[in-house]
């Protein structure tokens, strides 16, 4: 498919998306968190995607600015805090870096949220480019690996009260290597993802006990939010330049590392 069909490709999967995702009940099938629901609107009036992204990014800029002109406000409020305070070491970066596992921690977050992402946004395209499946069915196929997620965070409520966080992390690596083995299984594939995120942000103070969570989780964020950001884009390069049939073997391999460094993790953690 020539690159600049891309974009309409792009277009029409998120639109069946759109459509497939939510329930006939809701009004305009509107989405219901405001970021869809603005894309809808978008693509509902006729206008591109990118225009959708653009004001979807305008907006996370503003909220962005009303965060951080309000921080003096929290400022008040720690006042009445001391004990707690105390009791958690204010940690700098290269101090968080020396800790043992906070590394593995770190990469570990990377994969699982860039292998997230990257499922959930190229999915629909692999079918399309490389199966031969219509857009709006390959859309709609792509919307299993969001129902997955969904159950699997519902069941993990209840697993959690018989296994513990590393027991859960590794049901889901499981389950995930089962999902993208099959070709893309995309149930499975969320059904994987579910346990992994709140179970390693769960075991942090585990770890690296919980005097020292809330600095190695800040960090934790930030590389989750880098692997959100940069590995989507590079299979897109990828796809463009090579071939999109290489999806499974690009989420096998960020499984693979973040398996190996979850483990590395439960290993330095555990001798400490």
């Amino acid at each position: 498919m020539p690159k600049e069909d891309w974009g309409s490709l792009n277009e029409k999967a998120f639109e069946a998306a759109l459509q497939a995702s939510v329930p006939e009940r809701l009004p305009d099938k509107a989405a219901v968190t405001p970021w869809k629901r603005a894309m809808g609107r978008v693509l509902a009036g006729g206008g591109p995607w990118t225009t959708g992204y653009r004001c979807i990014a305008l907006f996370q800029i503003l909220l962005s600015a009303v965060l951080f002109f309000s921080l003096p406000l929290w400022q008040s409020r720690t006042a009445g805090t001391d004990t707690e305070t105390a009791s958690t070491q204010a940690l700098s970066l290269g101090q968080v870096f020396r800790l043992p596992g906070a590394r593995e921690v770190m990469l570990c977050f990377f994969c699982y949220c860039a292998l997230e992402t990257t499922a959930g946004l190229w999915a629909s395209s692999y079918l399309t480019l490389t199966k031969g499946v219509a857009p709006d069915t390959a859309a709609s196929f792509a919307s299993l690996f969001y129902i997955g997620i969904t159950a699997g965070r519902a069941a993990c409520g209840f697993l959690t009260l018989k296994f513990n966080d590393t027991q859960m992390i590794r049901m889901g690596q499981c389950i995930l290597a089962a999902g993208v083995l099959a070709l893309c299984g995309l149930v499975l594939v969320g059904l994987g993802c579910a346990p992994i995120y709140p179970s390693i942000i769960h075991s942090t103070p585990e770890h690296f006990g919980a005097d020292r969570s809330q600095a190695v989780i800040g960090i934790q964020m930030a590389s989750a939010y880098l692997g959100n950001l940069a590995m989507p884009p590079l299979f897109g390069l990828l796809a463009n330049n090579i071939t999109p049939a290489l999806f499974p073997f690009y989420l096998l391999a960020l499984l693979v590392l973040m398996v190996f460094m979850h483990e590395q993790l439960v290993r330095k953690t555990s001798c400490c």
